[in-house]
């Protein structure tokens, strides 16, 4: 019989703060390797992510959930709701021992599901423009392409996907 692991995906609580500043960093340190990222060009990169940083999305109303594979936290994704028909994907993180083994695509089927319990109309994404990996990825998952711009305290393009629900 072939078994599934088990996994859960839960809301987090501030008191997960540090853990899931841990898991950003560890996910996203790769990204920053990859671009040549560091605290001087680019300070608010996930791979910087700080407790502090997580405590404030909490405070604006950002929602985080935790992908718990077996006793261990594998990812987070955060939810946030600038409107009543959007909704931001934000922090999308996998650890890497846990990567293409369907956690990022879980945690993006959480948020559409719980972005549609809402009655959100559009879940949007902003990514590094250059990353084709990921793009490409997301591209799988449904989401399209919108538009790519610079921003001058950036030393990289952003590229905006939606996913119409």
């Amino acid at each position: 019989m072939n078994r599934k692991k088990k996994m859960n995906i839960l809301r987090a609580t501030q008191e997960d703060a540090e853990q899931i500043a841990a898991i950003v960093r560890e996910s996203h340190r790769d990204v920053a390797q990859m671009f040549n990222l560091t605290q001087e060009n680019n300070p608010k990169h996930p791979s910087f992510c700080t407790q502090d940083w997580v405590l404030s999305d909490f405070q604006r109303g950002e929602e985080y959930f935790l992908y718990k594979a077996e006793n261990t936290l594998a990812g987070c994704v955060a939810f946030e709701q600038p409107d009543p028909e959007t909704a931001y994907l934000n922090r999308l993180s996998v650890r890497p021992p846990y990567r293409h083994q369907g956690v990022g695509a879980a945690l993006v089927g959480h948020i559409m599901a719980y972005a549609r319990s809402k009655q959100v109309q559009i879940i949007s994404i902003g990514i590094i423009a250059a990353h084709d990996i990921l793009k490409n990825w997301y591209r799988g998952l449904g989401f399209i392409e919108k538009e790519t711009r610079q921003f001058e305290h950036l030393p990289f393009d952003v590229t905006y996907m939606h996913f119409e629900l």
